[in-house]
């Protein structure tokens, strides 16, 4: 089954309805919508993909998400994509976008956070493992296990951003 997305150019603006795949394999810049997970302690959710998903089976990431639907904005597809992966529909809250190049392919990336107090159930065919780890234990983790690449360059977007003052800090 296809997965449609919106094809949008290098500042964002929709250009056509493309397949998913198509995009990827083109190189086409699309949107994908992504959310950094805290629990009332303020740590950090961390998960490892399940063996079966098609990108990145078996890696670590400390952002849950997915592509934006057709219309649908970068808000709406993190509060989808959270619901969808953990059952869980807490707030979410933009935090910014940037152009990321991507492991596999380029795209337009919005990051939110949500601070999630109710029991997630992650769905098993995307989520193989979870945890809660502060700052300090994500930072370890990102040196001995295999994150997903994309994963990583946010991880320094939100790091830079922070050490410039341009957003508030997501990690």
């Amino acid at each position: 089954m296809s997965e449609l997305v919106e094809r949008v150019n290098e500042h964002d603006r929709v250009l056509a309805v493309v397949d998913r795949r198509e995009a990827i394999r083109n190189k086409w810049l699309h949107r994908i919508a992504t959310t950094v997970c805290r629990d009332a302690q303020g740590r950090i959710l961390v998960h490892r993909r399940s063996e079966g998903v098609s990108r990145f089976p078996g890696q670590y990431n400390w952002l849950i998400g997915g592509a934006v639907d057709i219309g649908e904005s970068y808000e709406d597809a993190a509060a989808r994509e959270l619901a969808e992966e953990l059952g869980v529909r807490p707030p979410v809250r933009f935090v910014f976008k940037f152009l990321c190049r991507g492991a596999i392919s380029p795209y337009w990336l919005g990051v939110h956070e949500a601070v999630v107090t109710e029991d997630i159930v992650p769905d098993p065919a995307e989520i193989a493992w979870h945890a809660w780890l502060t700052e300090a234990e994500l930072r370890d983790a990102l040196q001995r296990w295999p994150f997903v690449p994309d994963g990583v360059d946010v991880l320094q977007q939100c790091l830079d951003r922070r050490r410039h003052g341009s957003a508030r800090p997501v990690s």
